[in-house]
């Protein structure tokens, strides 16, 4: 209905009082309500958020006794894989949003909500392009977007007519965290490495793909309406060969103001081809020694392992949450400054080693020290990140300070 129709309808008799609050109003001067999709640690930083800020939480996840169960103001016994179920609670309760950080299962979620209810986020078909790493590659060779070649496989696959030039990475095709993922220099193996990667994979596939040389680094962005702004690119320590599970992470990564042009350009254009349009993104990308970028990957979610929850307002100064927060609530966030760059990093625990380098930090810079999570003690198999034994996050005014405490780089190429 255009301008025109709307005042000749009030003109002719309309009864509302058109004195009245609208709908509209209500709704700012009652508590938002803010559906967040997860309940574990990396969630709650989202909940703690929202509920500072006055917002009514309801999360919903599967109950198993997570920390975002008695945190939230209402926690909600629906998996998040039941999305049909959420949207039907959501409505009844009628949220003003639909948010979740870190996590391409919950964003599935999130996109579906939000689509159901008519809320702001990206849609249903940029978080399927940006969770199921097939149909980004696709995505990426049509669009024109440099990323490592590949080739899909499931378990009717056969590996002896695969067309490859080693080494390649198997991994699943719809997982993070590091799950079922093997660097493999010949065919010796390539059987077991797809059937590990098809076992972690949801939908039962996996993909054989090129091995991109080089560094590696995040990259993390806040959208609004289709323009990208930019907060930082993050430096990737892993334990390399043959699974590449993240050991910790350091913002602002170390890298000259060339490579940083070069990386964002790639990755603004690559948000661009995925339908990007609202919230953060979490991009993963690997620059060679000639300086040339490849697209590992690209989440329409905020980064996990704590790079958006804790490292880019520790870095920058920007309250990354919040303009989630914002976004899912349809308010435009804040335009990042970009006038702060102060070193913050997180490093997790493996071994005996990473203790010894947490009792040290906190023996010579406990100001440094910005949050612990509790650290088990077991001597237990590191096989993914989920698996990892706990982490620490540390910040200073200088480069020197945070450095000695940063995990040993691991040879990747």
């Amino acid at each position: 209905m255009g301008e025109c129709e709307k005042t000749s309808g009030a003109a002719m008799g309309d009864a509302r009082d058109l004195h009245a609050p609208s709908e509209h109003a209500d709704q700012l001067r009652r508590t938002p309500k803010l559906a967040i999709i997860g309940a574990n640690e990396f969630q709650n930083p989202l909940i703690l958020a929202a509920k500072a800020r006055g917002i009514e939480t309801h999360v919903f996840a599967w109950e198993a006794g997570d920390v975002g169960e008695t945190t939230a103001d209402f926690f909600h016994p629906i998996s998040i894989t039941e999305v049909d179920a959420i949207a039907e609670a959501c409505r009844a309760i009628g949220v003003d949003g639909v948010a979740s950080i870190g996590s391409d299962l919950a964003n599935i979620a999130v996109a579906g909500v939000a689509a159901a209810l008519g809320l702001t986020a990206n849609s249903v078909d940029c978080v399927a392009k940006s969770t199921n790493k097939e149909l980004m590659r696709r995505t990426f060779e049509a669009c024109g977007d440099p990323s490592p070649a590949s080739i899909p496989v499931t378990a009717k696959t056969d590996l002896r007519a695969l067309d490859v030039a080693y080494p390649v990475i198997v991994k699943p095709a719809d997982r993070s965290g590091s799950r079922g993922i093997t660097k493999l220099e010949s065919p010796a193996g390539l059987g077991a490495a797809v059937a590990r990667a098809l076992d972690e994979s949801f939908a039962g596939e996996a993909l054989v793909e090129e091995f991109a040389c080089g560094d590696e680094y995040s990259v993390e962005y806040i959208s609004w309406e289709g323009e990208h702004r930019f907060l930082a690119v993050t430096e990737k320590f892993t334990t390399g060969a043959p699974g590449f599970i993240e050991r910790g992470h350091l913002e602002p990564a170390r890298i000259s103001p060339e490579r940083e042009a070069a990386i964002r350009a790639v990755v603004e254009h690559a948000l661009d081809s995925l339908g990007v349009r609202f919230g953060a993104s979490h991009s993963e990308v690997k620059v060679d020694a000639d300086g040339v970028v490849k697209i590992i990957e690209i989440g329409s979610r905020m980064g996990g392992d704590c790079i958006g929850s804790h490292l880019v307002s520790l870095s920058c100064g920007y309250d990354f949450v919040g303009a989630v927060i914002d976004v899912a609530l349809g308010v435009e966030p804040p335009q990042p400054t970009g006038d702060v760059r102060r070193p913050a990093a997180v490093r997790f625990v493996f071994d005996k080693g990473d203790e010894r380098a947490l009792a040290m930090l906190s023996d010579e810079h406990p100001e440094a020290l910005a949050y612990m999570s509790p650290i088990e003690r077991d001597d237990h198999a590191i096989v993914d990140s989920g698996s990892r034994r706990g982490f620490f996050i540390f910040s200073a005014d200088d480069a020197a300070t945070v450095e000695p405490y940063l995990p040993e780089v691991e040879d990747e190429n």
